[in-house]
């Protein structure tokens, strides 16, 4: 079961728990990435050669609340989301940050929905085994269905960061295999283990990822794609402290796309998330160019209540 819960309190003091492994809607993996290939397909990101299970029944509804209330996960019989955006569901679906989605309509911002879907009783043990990617692709039809969405890849070429090693090599501690996390972060089923990361603002705490999974968030923070170039090969438990550029991060953001008011304003004085990877962590982010592949949307609309 996956979770991405924004609660009711004053934006600064949100949390956004992910799952690294499992669906986190807005981290990428394989899209966006430099030196992707460009299929030009429809549904890119789909599982080719695997029969995966569909959803049996979906309901979509408008959520007309104020709440701020985000939520987003897979349950052992399907899918669920409330107050959910479009851009946030193709987030989702293909893997890909909001930066990379071009030709999407005013509306995919700013209407939001609450999505139950199902699988049939006969497909639930399918979807327990499904990899990430395959989470991912299930989504896509639904998208397809209900808000007819058709679209299509263009890799460009775009700024990018290459994540190295710092001057001195890596400060960071390589997670204990099967590592319970008695003190760390846990699942929604309580329990606590290797992959699990959890993101607020100016603060990233993970335990047992790869380093990809680290690349891929920084991507999320710097609204471009971040490479892996360490060569770390492990799992790794670590905290990253940094002081974030003000308004600069939509996860944060109002529906509208505007800055909340916030009573705990990040301090100024701390350092940015480029110092704090070499102080930190012993790394580096360095600019470079490189094929990026990002999402053209060709026709989408606004789905029927059901």
């Amino acid at each position: 079961m996956i979770a991405r819960s924004v609660p009711k309190l004053h934006f600064s003091r949100r949390l956004l728990f992910l799952v690294a492994g499992l669906m986190a809607v807005g981290v990428p993996s394989g899209f966006g990435q430099a030196g992707a290939a460009s299929s030009g397909a429809a549904s890119p990101g789909a599982t080719a050669d695997v029969k995966l299970p569909a959803f049996d029944v979906v309901s979509v509804k408008p959520n007309k609340s104020t709440s701020g209330m985000i939520r987003i996960m897979f349950k052992p019989d399907g899918y669920a989301a409330s107050n959910v955006s479009l851009k946030m569901l193709i987030q989702g679906a293909y893997g890909i940050r909001e930066d990379l989605i071009s030709g999407a309509p005013n509306w995919a911002d700013s209407a939001r929905y609450d999505i139950d879907a199902k699988v049939a009783g006969s497909d639930v043990d399918a979807l327990k085994n499904l990899t990430p990617e395959q989470r991912r692709s299930i989504l896509q039809p639904l998208l397809a269905d209900r808000f007819k969405l058709k679209a299509h890849t263009e890799t460009k070429q775009l700024p990018v960061y290459e994540l190295v090693l710092a001057k001195g090599g890596s400060k960071l501690k390589e997670a204990a295999p099967g590592d319970t996390y008695a003190n760390g972060i846990k699942g929604p089923d309580g329990v606590g283990r290797g992959g699990m990361m959890r993101m607020g603002r100016g603060q990233l705490t993970a335990q047992g990822i790869p380093m990809t999974s680290l690349a891929n968030n920084l991507a999320q923070q710097l609204h471009r794609t971040v490479i892996d170039k360490t060569g770390l090969t492990g799992k790794y438990d670590l905290e990253l402290n940094w002081t974030p550029d003000q308004g600069s991060d939509p996860m944060f953001k109002g529906p509208d796309g505007s800055q909340p008011h916030s009573d705990a304003a990040p301090d100024s004085s701390g350092p940015s998330i480029f110092t704090a990877l070499q102080e930190q962590l012993g790394l580096r982010l360095q600019s470079a160019k490189g094929p990026v592949e990002t999402l053209v949307i060709d026709h989408v609309e606004m789905p029927s209540e059901n």
